[in-house]
């Protein structure tokens, strides 16, 4: 049910960045602001989310959901947008957005939903990170 609640407000959050980004600056249509929205929810959760948060931390991954907030926006932009400033303009303007709207769904994220990453990782000690000892024998000519 928590997963299905994130997925509500990333969609939502989605709608409303691209209606702004793309509907309101270059009067995109209804169907490319919600096929945008749809494919970066899913793409955005399910790499952004659930692969890369746990692993990078939040800000992290939030770098990562703009990069690729990006890349979805640039390559199937080309395919719903018309011209080229639009597809340019409306990628930076709708990456933003979307990476500023993931701090607070990531803090929400990681204050209410339990990874299952955390639980099967190691913790490393960093105490046994790095071992110093001086060689008995530094001379390299003798036999040992």
């Amino acid at each position: 049910m928590k997963h299905l609640n994130i997925l509500l407000i990333k969609f939502v959050t989605s709608v409303i960045v691209f209606w702004i980004s793309l509907g309101l600056f270059f009067e995109a249509s209804l169907a490319v602001i919600i096929s945008f929205s749809l494919l970066v929810t899913i793409v955005s959760y399910f790499i952004g989310d659930q692969i890369l948060l746990p692993r990078i931390g939040k800000m992290n991954s939030v770098v990562a959901d703009f990069f690729l907030t990006y890349i979805i926006v640039w390559v199937f932009g080309a395919i719903f947008l018309h011209s080229y400033l639009q597809i340019a303009w409306g990628s930076i303007i709708s990456a933003t957005l979307i990476a500023g709207s993931e701090v607070f769904v990531h803090s929400y994220i990681l204050k209410n939903v339990k990874p299952l990453v955390r639980e099967k990782q190691r913790t490393f000690n960093q105490s046994f990170a790095f071992e110093f000892a001086e060689e008995k024998d530094p001379d390299p000519t003798k036999e040992k």
